[in-house]
C-alpha cells in the first residue's frame, strides 16, 4: 500500500451483479488479512531459525497482498474517496471485522501492553487454525456469484494451501518433537482453540453474503475444518480442548484490547503524515 493512491481492483471494474452488497463481507475477509499479516510480520529478524524469518515474511506479504486486493475492490464499489490505503490505515478499530483469533499478541493471554518473550507456538498454532478455515473458504468462494471476488479468491487459494502446509508441518514437528516443544505447542492449542468458535456463527455481513450468493456459509465448512483439524493434532500427539462455550465477537466490531495496539504500529506513519506521497 502506498499513502495515497489505490490500484484498480482486480477485475477492473465497477459493481458487477454483486453490486454494493458485498462490501461488507469483503471488509470481513480483508480485515482478517491485513491483521493477520501484521501479526506475522512481527517475526521479521525475530524469527527462531534464518529460514522461518523468511518463511513466515512472505506469509505475511501474501496476506497483505490478499487484504490490498479485497479493499481495492471494497474501496471501488463504495466510492466517495475511499482507497485501499483509508480502508486499511483509517478506520478505527471498532470498524474491524477481523476474527479476535488474528489480533490476539504471539504469546498466552497476558494485556496487550506486558511485556513477553514472543512464543513460536502460538504463531504456528494460530496460522493452523485459521488457514485450515481458508482453504476450504477460499475454494468455496472460488464459486461465487461475485465474480471479482472469485478470481480473489483462485488466486488466494494457491497461497492458502501453502500457508497451511507450512503450520501443520510445524504443527506436527512441535507436537511430536521434545517434551518442552510439545508442551509448548499443547499450551498454544489451549489457549487459543476456543477463539475459533467464532468461525461459526455467521455476522449479519455474512449472512447477507450467503443470500445473495456473494459468500459462503462457513458453518457449513465446521465439518471439513474439523477433519483438517484433528487429523494434524492426531499426527503431533496434541490433544483437541473441549470447548468452553466462549465466542468472541471481533467480526462484530467487538475486540479484544489488543487490536488497538496492533493498529497503532500499523497506521501510526499514515495518520503522522496524511496524504503523503513516497
Amino acid at each position: 500500500m502506498n499513502a495515497t493512491q489505490a490500484s484498480a481492483p482486480l477485475g477492473g471494474s465497477a459493481p458487477n451483479a454483486a453490486g454494493s452488497v458485498g462490501v461488507a463481507y469483503l471488509l470481513h475477509l480483508a480485515d482478517n488479512a491485513v491483521v493477520l499479516g501484521q501479526r506475522n510480520a512481527e517475526w521479521c529478524g525475530h524469527g527462531p531459525i534464518l529460514e522461518e524469518d523468511i518463511a513466515l515474511a512472505n506469509v505475511s506479504l501474501d496476506h497483505i497482498g490478499q487484504a490490498r486486493l479485497l479493499y481495492q475492490l471494497a474501496a471501488a464499489r463504495m466510492g466517495g474517496g475511499a482507497s485501499e490505503d483509508s480502508l486499511a490505515y483509517f478506520r478505527d478499530e471498532t470498524a474491524f471485522r477481523n476474527y479476535t483469533l488474528l489480533e490476539l499478541p504471539h504469546h498466552g493471554p497476558l494485556v496487550g501492553y506486558a511485556a513477553s518473550d514472543r512464543d513460536y507456538a502460538v504463531t504456528i498454532v494460530r496460522n493452523f487454525f485459521y488457514g485450515a478455515l481458508m482453504v476450504l473458504v477460499w475454494d468455496a468462494l472460488t464459486r461465487s456469484a461475485d465474480t471479482d471476488l472469485a478470481a480473489i479468491a483462485a488466486k488466494s487459494l494457491k497461497e492458502a494451501r501453502y500457508h497451511l502446509h507450512h503450520a501443520a508441518d510445524w504443527v506436527v514437528r512441535l507436537g511430536d518433537g521434545t517434551d518442552e516443544s510439545h508442551a509448548r505447542a499443547q499450551a498454544a492449542v489451549d489457549h487459543l482453540f476456543r477463539y475459533t468458535e467464532e468461525f461459526w456463527l455467521p455476522s449479519p455481513a455474512e449472512t447477507e453474503a450467503v443470500a445473495s450468493g456473494i459468500g459462503v456459509e462457513v458453518a457449513s465448512l465446521r465439518a471439513a475444518w474439523d477433519a483438517l483439524v484433528d487429523e494434524t493434532l492426531a499426527e503431533a500427539t496434541l490433544s483437541r480442548p473441549a470447548v468452553r462455550g466462549y465466542v468472541p465477537e471481533g467480526k462484530l466490531g467487538r475486540h479484544s484490547e489488543h487490536l488497538g495496539y496492533l493498529l497503532g504500529e500499523m497506521q501510526g506513519l499514515a495518520r503522522a503524515h496524511p496524504g503523503a506521497t513516497w
